[in-house]
């Protein structure tokens, strides 16, 4: 079914928000001036200042947008998992399709952006926090306690387990992305084999009988 024809003045936003995504991500938020943002979207000054208070603002809707965008999808993928019947199966997907969405290159360089203005926009990075990590995790905690509950795992702090299946999962590799960018992780490592390790080592610590 195709998408609906967006008005003009969402057609606005939407070219905003590109062009504004686009200048922070190649120059920096500090290095990206409204007048940019203005040309580069073929919009007047005035209409970005109608959509968006100020340039701060632009960059919270980015983030906030963003996430919805790429977390919300894989929030439901995790709450599924709550009635699974195959937890290795279903836990080898979730921990590979895991490690491939954060280590999308938008996504790398997102949460760079953050990171470098975290000390100007300290409420930027606890959006982010919230909407990504914050909300994954939860997630995880909630679908591992019902896993505990069904005995399907054997886990007595639901939010340690989450924390453990998130960092054994995607730690090392996006703290390498983070510094290299994420095609050069992508290049060097096999993540499929990284998730099932990691998870190979969550499973061991809260598999029934081990």
């Amino acid at each position: 079914m195709a998408e609906p024809t967006l008005g003009r003045s969402a057609q606005k936003r939407r070219a905003i928000l590109s062009t504004a995504q686009s200048l922070f991500l190649s120059n920096g938020y500090q290095g990206t001036s409204v007048d940019q943002i203005a040309a580069g979207a073929e919009v007047s000054k005035q209409t970005v200042y109608k959509h968006f208070g100020d340039k701060h603002e632009l960059l919270v809707a980015i983030v906030t947008e963003t996430l919805s965008d790429t977390v919300t999808p894989f929030l439901d993928r995790i709450s599924a998992l709550a009635d699974t019947t195959d937890v290795d199966g279903d836990l080898a997907m979730l921990a590979r399709d895991y490690i491939n969405a954060v280590l999308q290159e938008p996504v790398v360089q997102l949460r760079r952006l953050v990171i470098g203005e975290a000390n100007r926009v300290p409420e930027l990075a606890q959006v982010y926090y919230e909407q990504a990590q914050g909300r994954s995790l939860s997630a995880f905690t909630e679908a591992f306690a019902r896993l505990h509950d069904r005995g399907l795992l054997v886990i007595n702090e639901p939010a340690l387990a989450a924390e453990h299946f998130a960092f054994l999962v995607i730690g090392r590799c996006v703290d390498q992305a983070l510094f290299l960018g994420a095609g050069s992780v992508r290049s060097d490592a096999d993540l499929d084999a990284l998730a099932e390790q990691g998870l190979a080592v969550f499973l061991s610590a809260y598999r029934p009988g081990t």
